[in-house]
């Protein structure tokens, strides 16, 4: 699985660079969520996506979705899909056919919103299908897990990670943390530290005035069936770091009531408000 990932980010990386912007808008009065298109994987064989054995032979379809949340004091962006190159350009390499259908910089624009009015972005963790369009935004704040940055840029790269994504970090504004983070300090948009899948994965947690609280997994399940069965990747660094992220946030759901959004099941995205409508 990792040889294919990174050949993947190889080849991605590779294509050429997105387009022109669009313009600004006001911040929201209230909080929102909107789900974004940013690629599309059909994978031979989903195997990798358990390690005891239920995907095996089987294929399947993942999505990558980038999320904007809309906050009085600034906008931000959670993941950053495949990349916009690859719109018009799909590859085939390892088992997985990527594509895109739509860049991100045009659904921004349908909010009248350009790559450099986003105040901050984050990653549920580092992997190439994460970080596609990440340096568009390099005006930005980029809160960094400094457990993830560090695995990220060791060497050998790890697989499925192209540090060329991302790269815009080094110039910009940065906001290291270690573990949890409140992102506007008033507990209504939290990243929760959830490592196994990688040693900085982390979620996000949102309190929406009528959606009440609402969970992006990113990778620590990547089926609705991961969850239910905490299955396990193949290629998860921490299988017991991966059992005990889920059972921590099987908790918090339990306490609050949660939407879980599994980021990367395509029935959890179409169940989301179509773009450029939005949770609040």
């Amino acid at each position: 699985m990792l040889a294919p990932l990174a050949l993947l980010a190889v080849l991605v990386a590779a294509l050429p660079g997105p387009g022109p912007r669009g313009s600004p808008v006001p911040l929201p009065a209230e909080i929102r969520l909107y789900s974004l298109d940013c690629g599309h994987l059909d994978v031979q064989d989903m195997a990798p996506f358990s390690d005891t054995g239920e995907y095996d032979g089987n294929p399947g379809e993942i999505v990558a979705p980038c999320f904007l949340i809309g906050h009085p004091k600034g906008w931000l962006l959670w993941d950053a899909g495949l990349g916009d190159a690859l719109v018009g350009a799909p590859r085939t390499v390892g088992g997985f056919h990527i594509s895109a259908d739509v860049t991100l910089k045009a659904q921004l624009a349908q909010l009248g919103l350009k790559p450099e009015d986003i105040s901050y972005v984050a990653f549920s963790h580092l992997h190439f299908d994460h970080t596609g369009n990440a340096n568009l935004f390099a005006s930005a704040t980029w809160i960094l897990q400094q457990a993830e940055l560090a695995w990220a840029l060791s060497t050998p790269t790890p697989g499925g990670v192209d540090t060329s994504t991302f790269s815009a970090y080094k110039a910009g504004k940065q906001q290291l943390i270690q573990g949890d983070y409140d992102v506007f300090g008033d507990g209504t948009v939290r990243i929760v530290f959830t490592p196994g899948h990688t040693p900085g994965h982390q979620s996000l947690v949102l309190k929406l005035r009528d959606a009440g609280v609402v969970i992006l997994s990113g990778d620590l399940y990547h089926l609705r069936e991961n969850h239910q069965f905490h299955r396990v990747p193949v290629y998860n660094v921490s299988r017991a770091e991966t059992l005990a992220s889920m059972a921590r946030v099987d908790t918090i759901i339990a306490h609050t009531h949660a939407r879980l959004i599994v980021q990367h099941d395509p029935k959890e995205f179409r169940a989301l408000p179509k773009f450029p409508a939005y949770l609040h």
